[in-house]
């Protein structure tokens, strides 16, 4: 499960992003979930808070943004977002995605114009959207 990598990610970003900027305590973070990169976000938060004790993160409050997948198609144009095509992945490509969301183009195309030269302009990834350490203005 990656889910623990990526906790262990934030939770280290965190602490740094505090001790560069000579804080003793963060206190929030916002973690944004890409939604194709389909993660577990109840096993992320779990092993986020598992990692956090007993550093200046461990009462850091966790907020998650589920960031939906857009695409835009090179050769038309169009644009379109996952959820409008998720429900024609089978498990296996579902899983795929999950593990390697660069797969993508193999598996969708522009419902427009059907070409397969198209960006992921969102909902890619999972990153630390922000960080609220001691000292921030509420």
């Amino acid at each position: 499960m990656h889910e623990w990598a990526l906790a262990d990610g934030i939770v280290r970003t965190a602490i740094e992003f505090a001790r560069q900027h000579g804080k003793e305590k963060v206190l929030a973070m916002r973690i944004s979930l890409g939604e194709l990169q389909d993660v577990n976000q109840e096993i992320l938060e779990f092993a986020i808070n598992e990692i956090k004790k007993g550093t200046i993160a461990e009462e850091a409050e966790l907020e998650f943004i589920i960031e939906e997948a857009e695409f835009k198609c090179r050769n038309c144009g169009n644009e379109w977002k996952l959820k409008d095509v998720k429900e024609s992945f089978n498990e296996t490509i579902k899983e795929d995605i999950h593990f390697i969301p660069e797969v993508v183009h193999a598996f969708l195309a522009c419902p427009n114009c059907g070409s397969r030269d198209f960006e992921v302009t969102k909902g890619r990834g999972v990153y630390l959207a922000a960080i609220k350490v001691e000292g921030d203005d509420e």
